[in-house]
């Protein structure tokens, strides 16, 4: 069998689409919410496609998720230009978010199962590592799941699918935040107060905690948002 230099290289295994078009979402979020692409200039598919070594395909959806997301316009024969943001909109944004999650967590305290009060426990475990480590990404990945957990523990299907919903439009920002300084370990100490009062079967508690969780995030955000100074 070759070795060293000899060795067959072993061909790159590409993306999925689905990921490769959440790897563009995520990037071209940043860069709107960061500044890098500034309100009413253009994102033009193929130069796009060209930039993430990707096929139109994807680029697409990762720009209809934006449009969704509030992030892009998409006007026919016009193409795709990035919004105007306000941190008033957000504010208004993360205010229902919050009051959605704290509905979601206050009935998940008195209907979670005994497995599901141990599964919301373990993941909110392993994130700690991810704080540690300084890891937006794998952070992002549990809280997505930390929070899905409570959705699903409220035994409420039309208000999960709401909550969800709400999510989606707002995964862009929840992501951006975690920029903020400190912003993991204050995420995480928050979920820990969310959890305690969700183990200790307080309702009201774990209501009033993922509220001010969510309104810490977005207030995070927009300080991200108006930068230093």
């Amino acid at each position: 069998m070759p070795v060293g230099d000899n060795a067959p290289k072993a061909k790159p295994v590409p993306l999925p689409a689905a990921t490769l078009a959440e790897t563009i979402r995520i990037a071209l979020a940043e860069q709107i919410i960061a500044g890098h692409l500034p309100p009413g200039s253009e994102i033009e598919e193929q130069e796009a496609a060209e930039r993430f070594g990707a096929s139109r395909t994807p680029v697409r959806e990762a720009l209809r998720e934006l449009a969704a997301a509030g992030l892009v316009t998409i006007e026919p024969r016009r193409g795709v230009r990035v919004a105007a943001l306000t941190i008033e909109r957000l504010g208004e944004m993360f205010e229902v978010m919050a009051e959605t999650e704290a509905m979601c967590a206050r009935l998940a305290t008195h209907r979670m199962t005994a497995p599901e009060r141990f599964a919301l426990q373990a993941l909110h475990e392993r994130s700690e590592a991810a704080v540690g480590a300084g890891d937006v990404g794998a952070y992002d990945a549990l809280n997505r799941d930390f929070h899905s957990a409570v959705y699903r523990g409220a035994h409420n299907a039309f208000l999960a699918e709401h909550a969800q919903a709400l999510r989606l439009r707002l995964a862009p920002f929840r992501r951006a935040q975690f920029h903020g300084a400190d912003r993991l370990r204050r995420s995480f100490a928050e979920h820990e107060a969310v959890l305690r009062a969700v183990l200790r079967g307080d309702g009201e508690a774990a209501g009033r905690e993922m509220r001010a969780h969510m309104l810490t995030a977005g207030a995070s955000l927009a300080a991200t948002m108006r930068g230093p100074g």
